[in-house]
């Protein structure tokens, strides 16, 4: 591995730490509650590391920065934590953000540790310095286009924003429906307001609306038309992306916001670690935790395992990768080479399609498992 030079104390500070970069969207445009999730699921794993004597008798510690969902300010907050010694990088949801933040990470020989995102092209090229915990986006869309056809439907509209990952979920979409003789249909919503898609989902014959949109708008408005227009009473709307896990969109749709169909990355059931890391996340956030903060529990997990096995030394962390082998909230985390696939990545975290049951909106169902 060609390593980057790095600053004499890289990886420590003053002696009495051992710092790790967090990456989290804490402010709008970023998915607020995504991001909060994801921080807690980090800082209680990193009280869980220092209530068992920390990192060789040294305090493990969470130096956080809000990307706001924006690229250049995650790449910015990158080149400042590493000037700032931390010995790695966690974190970030928004796909597009991580893949600044990952090219950066690349770039200053930085090791990654991604959390939440899925784009497969996480680095346009092989790098030895990231990992991810969340599955590639192509391996969890195929099961959801499985549970599509699966449940009938091969003519399937999109309503999508412009973006390099809902272009890539269209692609993924397209790609599997086609080989079984379905048909997706791209809808704009760069040109279509809601009352529009509606329309377009009559004149187009589609028996499936998924949304491939920013929460909380315009996705909220698009279900609240799509669900009050008797014409589609009989349509099922999906969102593969998991706007429906978080709390606020049940606040914000009540009734019309319950069996939508959506990706999450939980086992069925939770391990004796999962349980007891739910319980303490569910004190923290005061609801229910999404599968973002079990990601969030594990990243630091793995991490305080390199460091205590391997030192703060960014190089040796990042040749440690294919080493890992570390009990998780949803399984046991290992790192591999897969094809497609530029980071090193687990494969596979369990994947669920799940929505809210419509007798009881707090309460999910699993619709079908990968």
């Amino acid at each position: 591995m060609n390593t980057p030079p790095s600053p004499p104390a890289a990886g420590r500070t003053d002696g009495s730490s051992v710092r790790i970069g967090a990456l989290a969207p804490l402010t709008r445009p970023g998915w607020v509650e995504a991001g909060q999730h994801l921080l807690a699921g980090l800082e209680l794993a990193v009280h869980a590391v220092n209530d068992a004597g920390g990192i060789g008798g040294r305090p493990l510690e969470l130096v956080v920065r809000d990307t706001a969902a924006d690229p250049q300010r995650a790449a910015a907050a990158v080149d400042e934590l590493a000037r700032m010694g931390v010995a790695a990088l966690a974190g970030e949801y928004h796909s597009v953000v991580a893949r600044a933040a990952a090219a950066r990470a690349d770039a200053l020989g930085l090791p990654f540790l991604c959390s939440s995102a899925v784009l497969d092209g996480l680095t346009d090229q092989p790098t030895e310095w990231v990992a991810r915990l969340a599955p590639a986006q192509s391996h969890g869309w195929q099961i959801y286009a499985d549970f599509l056809l699966g449940a009938g439907h091969n003519r399937i509209a999109v309503a999508a924003q412009p973006s390099v990952y809902w272009a890539s979920g269209t692609r993924i979409l397209r790609d599997c429906l086609a080989a079984h003789g379905g048909a997706v249909i791209e809808l704009d919503l760069g040109e279509l307001d809601p009352a529009a898609v509606c329309d377009q989902l009559i004149e187009n014959r589609a028996t499936a609306l998924l949304i491939l949109a920013g929460h909380p708008e315009p996705a909220v408005s698009i279900v609240k038309s799509v669900r009050h227009d008797t014409r589609l009473a009989e349509i099922l709307i999906g969102a593969p992306a998991g706007q429906p896990e978080f709390s606020e969109w049940a606040k914000l749709l009540g009734d019309d916001g319950t069996a939508i169909p959506f990706l999450r990355y939980l086992p069925e059931r939770l391990s004796p670690l999962g349980a007891r890391v739910e319980t303490a996340l569910r004190e923290r956030l005061g609801e229910a935790p999404s599968f973002v903060a079990f990601e969030g529990y594990d990243t630091v997990t793995v991490l305080a395992d390199v460091l205590r096995s391997h030192g703060a030394d960014r190089a040796r962390i990042a040749e440690s990768w294919p080493r890992v082998a570390v009990e998780g909230t949803r399984g046991r985390i290992q790192f591999s080479r897969t094809p497609g696939i530029s980071v090193w990545q687990w494969a596979w975290t369990p994947v669920q399609v799940v929505d809210r049951d419509p007798a009881a909106p707090d309460r999910f169902r699993i619709r079908h498992t990968g």
